[in-house]
């Protein structure tokens, strides 16, 4: 074998090995990503940034080598996105990705050309984020958590986990546009179920305990939190309380459950920063993210934490039980 044959076979062999996700570098240059995630060193936000690489890693990704990940704290005191929000696009990343509404709009606040995903948002639409979820327009697409059958499934688990359950407390936040939508969901199926829905505000610390209070003092037999960046800043006080107050809750994050709540129903959350490597890869690649159709999940998942159920002096029924997709004992 001749030495320019034998260097031709090797410059197809290194570039066969190259991965697919170098098509991506228009520019020569390695494209960065931001990622925008509440309480960095918390195992939620470990368990979400791993799985988006693991996504990434199934496209060709060698992180160092053809993308460069950059992982942002979002902190807990909401009021600061906007202010990290513009930190991170003077960065100037080739794409951003967050998850929550109140991150994306903080995004969509600060930048109007740098792709924005988010690989979880609820109501994107109605929020005012995106024009449609066919297509979304601008620079936002990513995946959404948003479903009104799922709305009516908590209440449904509830009633049949919780004894003659009349009233159940919601932990919202008006601010964000998707949950007045469930709000209105919650309080029609509530009303087919014989089941009054007491809402309470939160935001500040005080807050939470205030409505748990509230609650209490109505005689509320359980608890829903709803999704939000707010709830997930407050989430070790909400649960510490459901302890305290002997209040069987509902969550709209199958993490909670994980860290000790009680029982969540619910996309898995790492699957969609899974795929929102999917949306990340596409904008690499030249796809226009507001052409890229916003997807909501299909399969929705029943995790129940047993040692929280014992703690509450609550049984979970059989019937319950035998549909959980993990039981945490």
């Amino acid at each position: 074998m001749t030495i320019r044959r034998s260097l031709g076979l090797l410059l197809l062999l290194v570039l066969f090995a190259v991965p697919l996700a170098a098509g991506a570098q228009q520019t020569g240059t390695v494209p960065r990503v931001s990622c925008l995630v509440s309480g960095a060193d918390s195992a939620q936000a470990q368990t979400r940034v791993e799985a988006f690489r693991q996504g990434l890693r199934e496209l060709g990704y060698v992180e160092g080598q053809n993308i460069v990940i950059a992982v942002q704290p979002l902190g807990e005191k909401i009021e600061r996105f906007p202010d990290i929000a513009a930190e991170v696009v003077r960065r100037k990343p080739d794409v951003i990705v967050a998850a929550s509404n109140a991150a994306v709009a903080a995004l969509k606040q600060a930048t109007h050309t740098i792709p924005i995903v988010a690989a979880i948002f609820g109501d994107p639409v109605g929020s005012g984020l995106i024009v449609s979820l066919a297509r979304p327009g601008g620079n936002i697409t990513g995946l959404s958590n948003a479903s009104e059958e799922i709305s009516t499934k908590w209440l449904e688990l509830l009633k049949e986990t919780v004894p003659n359950l009349a009233r159940v407390g919601v932990l919202w936040v008006p601010t964000n546009p998707a949950h007045r939508r469930t709000r209105q969901i919650i309080e029609s199926a509530g009303q087919k179920l014989g089941i009054a829905a007491q809402f309470e505000e939160i935001g500040a610390r005080d807050d939470v305990t205030r409505a748990f209070v509230a609650l209490t003092g109505a005689h509320a037999g359980a608890l829903i939190a709803l999704a939000d960046a707010v709830t997930n800043a407050r989430r070790r006080q909400i649960m510490e309380l459901t302890v305290k107050h002997r209040l069987p809750a509902m969550y709209a994050l199958s993490e909670y459950v994980e860290e000790g709540g009680l029982m969540a129903y619910a996309p898995n959350t790492a699957d969609m920063f899974r795929r929102a490597a999917y949306f990340v890869d596409k904008i690499l690649r030249g796809t226009k993210p507001g052409d890229l159709p916003v997807e909501q999940p299909t399969k929705f998942e029943l995790v129940i934490n047993l040692k929280t159920a014992k703690a509450l002096s609550l049984t979970i029924p059989r019937t319950v039980l035998q549909r959980a997709d993990q039981v945490i004992e």
